[in-house]
Parts: structure tokens; C-alpha cells; sequence
């Protein structure tokens, strides 16, 4: 179900924020540089590229169409231009490192758009068109998406480093987590025994090179989420709504860790807080403004077979563990302009009426309407195990009966439909422990690689704003 968000397509996959906007102070009168200032429509000069202005303000019509909330404009014109920077060092990179998409392989991808819409080829084209878009540079467009990502992903993968002591630890947290109702619980580590502590974080994202502006926005926004969270509420709860109100802010269950394997800046804030309770202060780091809670603390004894009272040994060496599959099929209303959220769940309300009265076959339902690539198989998504899914999706699928049909859910991908067809016992092997066990620890260090990537690529090119003044007000003439 993971997928591209067209926003990711059309901003790149860095946050607005993350801006190094810096002119060249140099005061030299060099006339090569004096030749450059003066090329009319350029902006910035990336290397041996340049970034225009007409490609500024493209990105921003395509920004103001998808109705995404869009910062002052001023702001974005800075924003929207170091976005381009960094995709055209990108793009230069990949180009020297020999990544290409052929007209082929171009001409295939665009069919496979087509046929996903139920268009022909010629159809999709004459859409394209009529959006005012050049079929041209649209197919340019689309072949630097795909390169970039192809690269990005190249790149940061190669970046990400997982040990076989992380897999390891992981799946023992999970074991652990399992057997988990004989351990000794307290807020501190007794005398011979190890702490372990599950910590929760919302987390607002922030380059080091954002602006003042973006960075006090940014933390007064972390400090009013501390300020609910230290009032009468589900810091869980309160967590998935700010991330559903904006998808820039993650929330996450970093779950039972030993100190050496947090964040030394999140130890240090959470050292005295006891389980249940939130830090006293937001906590910055290089990567942005993070709301830490202490969900539990517990001990490990360095001898749990002689723990007086254990009613359950860990496992020591891997071992199959026992899940619980489910069959399921759904209908997706993707996120997109012009379908509010009123409007999508009003739609499924539709659907799951008609399936409940039975004047309608849910997979007939999703083979029309759904907008997934489940959607030929009537919505069918085969046998799913723990953490197959998004966690709402998983979540609501989790208390249906068999042959029940959900409320509308609304996930990161859209709003969903979820009809359970049946349940089976399986076993999970140590082989597939330690698949997931990878994708997951990789899932973990993916932005963090990600965004020091960006920086590195940032900090190694030679860029030079040209008429920075003029480029950021550009669009207040």
C-alpha cells in the first residue's frame, strides 16, 4: 500500500523546510560573475546549471493547484527556489552517476499511468493537455521524477547501515514485549538489573538551515502539543491527530529501548521522568523540535530465571512465533484536489450502506470505484499479518467480524472501506522475524539518513542566488 503522494511528485520528498538562502556577498566587480547577474529569468547558478524563475513559478502553480496550505509568498518564492537547487544538484548527480530513463522505458511508464486511469494512452494525453501542460513537458517532468527518486534511493539506501545485533535486539524487544506480564516494572533500574524504556515522540521536522522564522513556528507549534500533553488526554491519541492535521509531523512509538540505544538528547530530557509522564521541555535537535513521553519503564534482571514469581521465560535463541492472518478487501478514495474528506466519507457511507442492505457486491463496489491497484480483484489484498498495513487501516481491519464492513478509515494513502473475508493462524518464521525486523529498523533510520544526505549534497555544491532580492519578490510585481 506504500506509494508515491503526488505532493511528494510534484515538492520532492524534503520538506519546505530545510532553506540555506544565502546570497554572494563578494563585492569584486568580477565580470564573469557580473555577466551571470545580469542573464534575465535566472535565479540561481548550480554548478554548471542554473535554476529560473519561470521554473519558480511553475512549481508554484502546480503547488496552488493541488490546494495544499502554502506559506506567505514571499517565503514560498525562497522555499520553492532551494527546492529546486537541491533537485538540480540532484539531477546532476544522477546524470554523472549514469542513471537514465530511456524514451522507452518513458513511453511504457506513461501507459501504465493511462491504463491505472482507465484511459487509453490518447486520452491521457488530451487530459494532459487540457491542464494547460505541454504533453512535452510533461513527459520531461515525469522522467525527472523518476530519476530523482531512482537516485534518492540509491543514495540514502546506501547510507543506511543495519547490524546483525540491531535485528537481533529488535526481535527481542518484540519477544520480550510478548512475554512481557512477569516483569518487574519500576522507574528506575534495580541493583544487578538493566532498564529498558518505551518512549513516545511527536516530532516537527526542521532543517538547520530553515530560517528564524520557520524555526520559532516550528517550536511554538512543539511547545503547544507539550502544553496538551501535559493536560487530560491520550498523548497516543494526541500524536495521530497532529499528524493527520499535518503530514509533515510524524508520531511515533520508538518502543522498550535501553538507554545506549535512545538518543543521547532524548535520555538526557527523559533520565527522571517516571512512566506515564511527559518531559518537562521540548527537546531540539539538528533534525527539528521533538515532544517526548515515557509511556513505560521497566527492568530486565540480569538472571530472569531466578526471578522469584516468573511465570514465563524469554526465549533465548529464535524460535517461530504464532500470528494471526486476515483476509481483507477495501475500497480507496485517494487524497487528492478537489475531494475533501467530507466528501470521500460521505461516498464510502454510500457504498457500506448499499453492501449492507445487499443491493451491492463489495468487490463489484471497489472494482468501479476504488482507486487502489487492488482494485481488479475486487479490493482484495490478500493474506496480511501484523504490521503488513498502515497502522489505522490494521487497527479498524483488526475488530471486524468476518464478512463485517468498516466506517469510512482515513489513512496517510486516502479513506478506506475495509470488508474482512477470513482469519487463519500462522506462523511467522525466523526468517520472516528478521525480514521485518530489517524493513522496520530501516523504516527508523530512513529520514534521519535522508535529510543528512541533503544536507551533505547541500554543503558540497557551489550554488550563488543571483538577484536574490528580485527572485523572492518576483511574484508580489
Amino acid at each position: 500500500m506504500k506509494q508515491i503522494l503526488s505532493f511528494i511528485l510534484v515538492l520532492g520528498a524534503t520538506s519546505f523546510a530545510g532553506v540555506v538562502y544565502s546570497q554572494d556577498s563578494s563585492k569584486t566587480g568580477n565580470t564573469t560573475d557580473s555577466k551571470i547577474r545580469n542573464i534575465d529569468g535566472v535565479a540561481a547558478v548550480v554548478n554548471t546549471g542554473y535554476v529560473t524563475r519561470k521554473e519558480i513559478d511553475d512549481r508554484i502553480i502546480a503547488l496552488q493547484k493541488q490546494g495544499v496550505k502554502l506559506p506567505d509568498a514571499d517565503n514560498l518564492r525562497k522555499l520553492v527556489l532551494e527546492r529546486l537547487i537541491i533537485e538540480k544538484i540532484q539531477l546532476q548527480n544522477a546524470e554523472q552517476e549514469g542513471i537514465v530513463v530511456t524514451n522507452k522505458e518513458l513511453e511504457k511508464i506513461i501507459g501504465d499511468i493511462a491504463a491505472k486511469n482507465k484511459l487509453s494512452y490518447a486520452e491521457f494525453k488530451a487530459r494532459i493537455i487540457a491542464t494547460g501542460m505541454t504533453f512535452e513537458r510533461y513527459k520531461q517532468t515525469l522522467r525527472e521524477d523518476i530519476i530523482l527518486s531512482r537516485y534518492r534511493e540509491r543514495a540514502v539506501e546506501a547510507k543506511i547501515k543495519i547490524s546483525d545485533a540491531e535485528v537481533d535486539n529488535f526481535i527481542s524487544e518484540r519477544m520480550r514485549a510478548m512475554v512481557g506480564g512477569g516483569e518487574q516494572r519500576s522507574a528506575s533500574p534495580a541493583k544487578g538489573g538493566s532498564e529498558e524504556i518505551d518512549v513516545a515522540q511527536i516530532f516537527i521536522p526542521v532543517d538547520t538551515g530553515a530560517g528564524a522564522s520557520i524555526q520559532a513556528e516550528a517550536k511554538k507549534q512543539a511547545e503547544a502539543l507539550l502544553r496538551d500533553a501535559k493536560g487530560d488526554v491520550d498523548f497516543l491519541q494526541l500524536g495521530a491527530a497532529a499528524a493527520k492535521a499535518n503530514p509533515k509531523i510524524k508520531f511515533q512509538d520508538l518502543g522498550y529501548r535501553s538507554p545506549d540505544r535512545l538518543p543521547q538528547l532524548f535520555y538526557e530530557a527523559i533520565r527522571n521522568t517516571g512512566g506515564g509522564q511527559v518531559a518537562n521541555a521540548v527537546v531540539k535537535s539538528p533534525a527539528g523540535y521533538h515532544v517526548l513521553k515515557v509511556l513505560d519503564r521497566r527492568v530486565i534482571s540480569a538472571a530472569p530465571a531466578q526471578q522469584a514469581g516468573s511465570q514465563e521465560s524469554i526465549p533465548t535463541t529464535p524460535q517461530n512465533i504464532p500470528i494471526t492472518q486476515t483476509m481483507s478487501r477495501h475500497i480507496l478514495l485517494k487524497n487528492r484536489a478537489g475531494l475533501t474528506d467530507q466528501d470521500a466519507e460521505r461516498r464510502l457511507q454510500g457504498y457500506r450502506d448499499q453492501v449492507r442492505a445487499k443491493t451491492a457486491d463489495f468487490a463489484e463496489l471497489a472494482k468501479k470505484y476504488s482507486e487502489d491497484g487492488s482494485a481488479p480483484n475486487g479490493g482484495n489484498l490478500g493474506w496480511m499479518g501484523p504490521g503488513d498495513l498502515v497502522p489505522e487501516f490494521e487497527q479498524a481491519m483488526n475488530r471486524l467480524q468476518i464478512g463485517e464492513v468498516s466506517n469510512p478509515v482515513k489513512s496517510e494513502f486516502g479513506w478506506h472501506l475495509i470488508q474482512v473475508l477470513e482469519r487463519r493462524e500462522a506462523q511467522l518464521t525466523v526468517e520472516k522475524q528478521r525480514e521485518f525486523a530489517r524493513a522496520a529498523i530501516r523504516e527508523r533510520k530512513f529520514e534521519q539518513a535522508y535529510q543528512d544526505w541533503i544536507r551533505e549534497l547541500r554543503d558540497t555544491a557551489t550554488v550563488k542566488i543571483l538577484n536574490a532580492e528580485d527572485a523572492a519578490n518576483a511574484a508580489l510585481r
